[in-house]
């Protein structure tokens, strides 16, 4: 039984990994093991993963008043993770390390919780941008269209040889610019993909208890 969303991975490309017969429908074979299928993908790199900040304390509200008053981590000033999003946020690390994922670039957005939450996966100091902008705060980037066609440019940009991207930013940005949205920490699996009108395609959505079931299940041996 699929634990994600099914992986839109087209058969061809199921054939070269060689986990598909000729001729096998793509929906039974994805339904036998996705998770293997996606695994062996991110071990392989060139994708980006887009995760939504972690949990985060809803009883702070955020107040922005001029540019960059989002970088503050004061709860009073801003929304920021909750004890149980940074323990997440921990989690989601480790099990990506587990799956031995590569992990090259890692970008976040200015907002303290996205950085922070880059930070607790554990895979170095994020590079933070206003390139990833929470849509409340567009009006500092150049507005709506300006952010998204900002945050696009990073998905489709080629993560180094034989890694992945991480990016960290906000739930809003995910829907305008991807056409997904998850809960706080939840992630799209991106590629680049020139001929697209965004430059990249969606792979697959997953929610935050997903990375923890992958480790389990198709975490290597050592």
């Amino acid at each position: 039984m699929s634990i994600f969303r099914a992986i839109r991975m087209p058969l061809l490309a199921l054939m070269l990994l060689g986990l598909a017969p000729w001729g096998a429908p793509v929906s039974a074979r994805a339904a036998d093991m996705p998770g293997k299928v996606l695994v062996e993908a991110l071990q392989s790199g060139g994708h980006t993963i887009y995760f939504r900040h972690s949990s985060t304390d809803w009883s702070q509200n955020d107040q922005v008043r001029q540019a960059g008053d989002w970088k503050t981590c004061d709860g009073a000033r801003m929304r920021q993770l909750s004890d149980a999003g940074r323990d997440l946020a921990g989690a989601i690390g480790r099990a990506m390390k587990a799956l031995k994922v590569p992990v090259g670039r890692v970008i976040s957005s200015e907002y303290c919780r996205s950085a922070e939450t880059a930070k607790l996966f554990g895979f170095g100091d994020p590079e933070t941008t206003t390139d990833i902008m929470n849509l409340r705060s567009d009006e500092h980037v150049g507005g709506h269209d300006a952010a998204v066609a900002n945050a696009r440019r990073v998905f489709a940009t080629p993560p180094p040889d034989g890694t992945n991207t991480v990016v960290v930013g906000h739930g809003n940005l995910m829907r305008a610019a991807i056409g997904e949205y998850t809960g706080e920490a939840g992630a799209v699996v991106l590629r680049p993909k020139a001929d697209s009108p965004t430059g990249f395609e969606t792979v697959t959505v997953l929610d935050p208890k997903d990375w923890q079931a992958l480790a389990t299940a198709h975490a290597p041996m050592d």
